[in-house]
């Protein structure tokens, strides 16, 4: 019996050291696990960021998913399912699931339980606020003091003299009305019958040619301007949107509110507008689209034209008016007129109604120089002044290319304006352009901006074949 002692004591010691050994095994197991856990979910979440949308960064400098991966079904379950391959494949070996390389058996054993991916941040949402936090991330080191300045500065002279606010069309007609109201004389022809005499007012002759669509008096050969036409129920602004979470708190705590004067810095860098279009773009006046939200480049261009025409005949009108000197030419013009038809009393509103003209002629002179590449001041000087009282009876033949000039360039004009759009409609606008020119590319026809994510909210799982299950939930995004 006492020889047997050291057996004994050796066993109890070995089932001790045994059971030491398999619990820092297991331990071993666990920690692996979850190690294993960590990395796959951190290269499965990249690699679903490393999808991001080619097209979208080379011609917008944007990062964003597109959730449909090119096909007709944008769904956030496309993303899920890739994510879960991706997980699935850094999980196991070629061998599969159960062994390893030469046959060794699999010390993990690990299996993807559940991908599910419960917020994402897309395009559109929160009014297009995620897309333009990635803008004011990609412009960051643009210099802005320029452009801030200049559209301070045009909004401030806007507001000054009222050109937004200022109803010239009806100034205009109430001294036409004036003239109805006096009325012209009468003679009588033959016996009997009477006429009234014509007072053969020039301005007449100016208002005339408003019905005839401003390009066409404006541009040089209207023929050379662009004819594409879009389907707008196609695009974004048109369409009911597929709707994210919104900005997830990270990137909102990173950026802050989006900076409206960046983004308006961002699409004078990227869109074209008239005079510099670009070769990619299927409208060619994309500025102007997102000022006039038409179908055609033409309706597009004429609504800033004529909106243009309408700034410069307030202003125009405000200068001719303290001009003493084209006053008093067309006081001149307005005594001979009415002089020769017996009626005085009409001198006066007569020579409101040339002004007004004069101004007009003016005006469409102004636009045709900034559409040229030239340049006009808000408020005029007399020098600055281009055409003479007779330009009104011969409207088309007095304007003139003129690329010179000081003041403000088109341009500039297009940076006041698209400050003054309502920010809603100016960014879902922005994204038809994107997704117009997108669609264009090979492999993007059916391109949605409101199915590109930029953020992404995962509840992740896995499960070990001994009996471990272990759970995560992981935020990546480009931000």
């Amino acid at each position: 019996m006492r020889k047997g002692y050291i057996t004994v004591f050796l066993t109890l010691s070995l089932t001790l050291i045994l059971s030491l050994v398999f619990t820092v095994i297991e331990g071993a197991r666990i920690s692996a696990i979850r190690m294993k856990f960590e990395c796959v979910a951190d290269i499965g979440m990249n690699s679903i960021l490393a999808e991001y949308h080619r097209e979208l960064l080379e011609q917008y400098d944007l990062l964003f998913v597109d959730m449909s991966y090119g096909g007709s079904n944008a769904d956030i379950g496309n993303t899920e399912a890739h994510l879960y391959r991706y997980m699935q494949k850094n999980l196991h070996s070629e061998a599969g699931s159960g062994a390893g390389h030469g046959g060794v058996r699999d010390f993990l054993a690990m299996e993807v339980s559940n991908v599910r991916i419960g917020q994402y941040s897309v395009a559109s949402d929160e009014g297009g606020r995620v897309l333009k936090r990635q803008v004011t991330d990609y412009m960051s080191d643009y210099p802005l003091g320029a452009i801030l300045e200049k559209i301070e500065f045009g909004v401030s002279e806007m507001e000054r003299y009222g050109l937004e606010t200022r109803n010239v069309e009806g100034e205009r007609q109430s001294h036409e009305a004036r003239i109805q109201e006096i009325g012209l004389p009468v003679q009588e022809v033959e016996e009997g019958v009477y006429e009234e005499v014509p007072l053969d007012n020039p301005a007449d002759i100016a208002n005339a040619t408003r019905s005839s669509g401003v390009l066409n008096l404006v541009v040089e050969d209207p023929s050379q301007i662009s004819a594409v036409k879009v389907s707008l129920n196609d695009y974004i602004s048109h369409r009911s949107l597929m709707q994210g979470t919104g900005m997830c708190a990270e990137a909102a705590a990173i950026s802050g509110e989006p900076n409206e004067l960046v983004f308006q810095a961002y699409l004078f860098e990227k869109y074209g507008y008239f005079g510099h279009e670009l070769d990619k773009s299927l409208l060619k006046y994309q500025i102007e689209y997102l000022l006039a939200g038409k179908d055609t480049d033409w309706q597009n261009l004429e609504y800033v034209a004529k909106k243009l025409l309408r700034w410069r005949e307030a202003a125009n009108v405000l200068y001719i008016l303290t001009d003493s000197a084209k006053v008093a030419e067309a006081e001149a013009m307005a005594l001979a007129l009415t002089a020769v038809c017996l009626c005085p009393e009409l001198a006066e509103p007569v020579k409101y109604t040339i002004l007004f003209a004069w101004a007009y002629v003016e005006s469409l002179q102004d636009v045709k120089t900034l559409l040229a590449g030239g340049r006009v001041p808000i408020y005029k000087t007399a020098a600055d002044w281009k055409t003479g009282i007779n330009s009104i009876k011969n409207v088309r033949g007095s304007l003139t290319q003129d690329e010179g000039g000081r003041g403000l360039s088109y341009q500039d004009y297009l940076q006041i304006m698209l400050f003054l759009e309502n920010k809603h409609t100016r960014t879902f606008r922005a994204m038809d352009v994107m997704e117009m020119d997108i669609r264009r590319t090979p492999g993007n026809s059916r391109f949605c901006m409101d199915a590109c994510f930029d953020t992404y909210q995962a509840d992740l799982s896995v499960c070990s074949r001994f009996g471990y299950t272990y759970e995560m939930t992981r935020s990546y995004g480009f931000y």
